[in-house]
């Protein structure tokens, strides 16, 4: 059997804990950047748990037929002011939380700039949060988009970790590891939601507790 030592993801907007399973199993991860936008998706958006619940931050993006453009020219658009809403929701989600201090730092100043694509802000994002956990992983993109990849030593996950639990496909490498939530006692625990749960909750902890979800080891 051929180890399928990499892996091929789609960009998301601070993807769940699910995706980042991913990169800690796998030496080298390719990100599709020859697709074409697809709506509904967690491309522009992330979830996370707040004082009422579940609440889903969506990048608002440009008027036009984004489903028919190439993800490196989806634009983001800046009619409102997103950046500070979402930052707002962040804070008053993880402001008491244990390490909400320790990276607020880092991923805050993302808030006050303007990118103008929204795969250079999800790259740049991703870029800084692979480095806060310290995840041992090569990043390269692709060259061209193919439907179905036939290498046999890339892993194609691509669209496989959706927002929608109908899109949503299968993952017997995935379980869910509970750790401590802000909102824990009134919710319950609110499984996979964006990274920023797992990094403000439990900081340095974060790579033994996705090294935890990944169920199935046989594979490296």
């Amino acid at each position: 059997m051929i180890q399928k030592i990499s892996i091929l993801l789609e960009l998301q907007y601070l993807p769940p804990i699910q995706y980042f399973t991913k990169l800690i199993r796998h030496k080298t991860l390719f990100l599709e950047q020859c697709e074409h936008y697809q709506k509904g998706s967690y491309r522009n958006r992330c979830h996370i748990a707040t004082a009422n619940g579940l609440q889903r931050l969506s990048i608002p993006l440009k008027k036009g037929k984004n489903e028919q453009q190439r993800i490196r020219e989806v634009r983001i658009a800046y009619d409102e002011h997103w950046q500070a809403k979402h930052w707002q929701s962040i804070r008053s989600a993880y402001g008491n939380a244990p390490f909400f201090e320790f990276y607020s730092d880092v991923l805050e100043p993302f808030y006050s700039k303007n990118y103008r694509f929204l795969f250079d802000w999800n790259w740049d994002f991703l870029d800084a949060v692979i480095d806060l956990l310290s995840i041992d992983c090569e990043v390269k993109f692709t060259e061209s988009y193919e439907e179905q990849n036939d290498n046999p030593k890339v892993l194609d996950l691509r669209n496989s970790i959706h927002p929608k639990l109908h899109l949503t496909k299968e993952d017997p490498c995935f379980s869910p590891t509970k750790y401590a939530q802000v909102f824990e006692e009134k919710h319950g625990f609110l499984p996979n939601l964006s990274i920023l749960d797992l990094l403000f909750c439990t900081g340095p902890q974060s790579l033994e507790i996705l090294e935890n979800c990944c169920k199935w080891k046989g594979e490296n």
